[in-house]
């Protein structure tokens, strides 16, 4: 089959170093992106700058300034914008192996049946206090699926590629959830929920890695709750749509949370013992959220 043509949409807001790092890894990759679409929602022009650098060492940059925040928002107007069938999302803090826009190109043109490719998500090298690992995914078993999954399973938002046509059937992000929002996250797994629901299959492939910047204990302390207060307001928005899965994902959820909780108590590991408690009180809090949402923001 011919190459597919890729899009690499990175959402950045006032992080000019971690991007500039993001693309470095993109320019020494195996195979360079068809595009890279880069939406800005920082405070200043920095990040502008840094992009026209870019261009001049011969990678093909589509700059989008945004005064919107929400990551919701920015990954919307990536997905409309992006020229190509193909768009794989990249955080700005993460580090794209060489081979990463390679395997993607390799098993959509191998597999025209999936819809959408996760990946592996390893942390990078310890740098001061940037010691915690943050949104791992670790799994070498390479797995696949579709229907009712559980989309915490399926991968993260800092490592995924969806053919253009699933996103448009599902309409994109939800825009009430994921940083920037007041839901505060929950975006990624809202999106590969829907995608699934409506019978995209999505393989979870261990070649497709990339490296995310590690965080402080209180960087990483303070995101749990942002976890929580998502998975809570995506399960809410799902109930209010009629989605008979959401009892089912809610339930599977605390269950999940209630398992780490003890493993963590059983260890000895009080700090995540707490960690756990935060994710499920925000959990409650997410749920009461999601219920009081109105039925825009798609």
């Amino acid at each position: 089959m011919p190459p597919t043509a890729i899009t690499v949409a990175i959402s950045t807001r006032d992080r000019p170093d971690p991007l500039a790092r993001c693309l470095e890894s993109l320019a020494a990759g195996e195979r360079l992106p068809d595009e890279i679409l880069v939406v800005d929602q920082s405070a200043d022009q920095e990040t502008g700058h840094l992009l026209a650098d870019w261009r001049e060492r011969g990678l093909t940059i589509v700059y989008v300034r945004q005064d919107a925040r929400g990551l919701g928002a920015a990954q919307n107007v990536a997905f409309a914008r992006a020229s190509h069938p193909v768009i794989a999302v990249l955080d700005d803090d993460c580090v794209a192996q060489r081979g990463w826009v390679r395997v993607i190109e390799s098993r959509l043109n191998d597999r025209p049946d999936l819809d959408a490719i996760t990946g592996r998500v390893l942390p990078l090298d310890a740098v001061g206090a940037r010691t915690f690992p943050v949104s791992s995914r670790v799994s070498e078993v390479r797995r696949e699926f579709t229907g009712q999954a559980l989309p915490w399973e399926v991968g993260s938002g800092n490592n995924f590629a969806v053919r253009r046509e699933a996103l448009t059937r599902v309409g994109g992000c939800d825009e009430r959830l994921g940083p920037g929002s007041q839901a505060q996250g929950g975006v990624d797994m809202d999106l590969f929920h829907r995608l699934l629901r409506t019978g995209s299959r999505i393989l979870y492939e261990p070649d497709a890695i990339v490296y995310h910047e590690r965080q402080t204990r209180d960087e990483r302390k303070a995101r749990r709750p942002m976890y929580g207060r998502g998975m809570g307001a995506a399960i809410a928005l799902w109930h209010r749509e009629g989605d008979r899965s959401s009892a089912f994902m809610l339930r599977e959820w605390a269950r999940l949370r209630i398992r780490q909780l003890r493993l963590a108590a059983m260890r000895g590991d009080w700090t995540d013992v707490g960690d756990e408690l935060t994710m499920l009180m925000s959990t409650v809090r997410g749920l009461s959220h999601g219920w009081k949402l109105g039925n825009g923001g798609r």
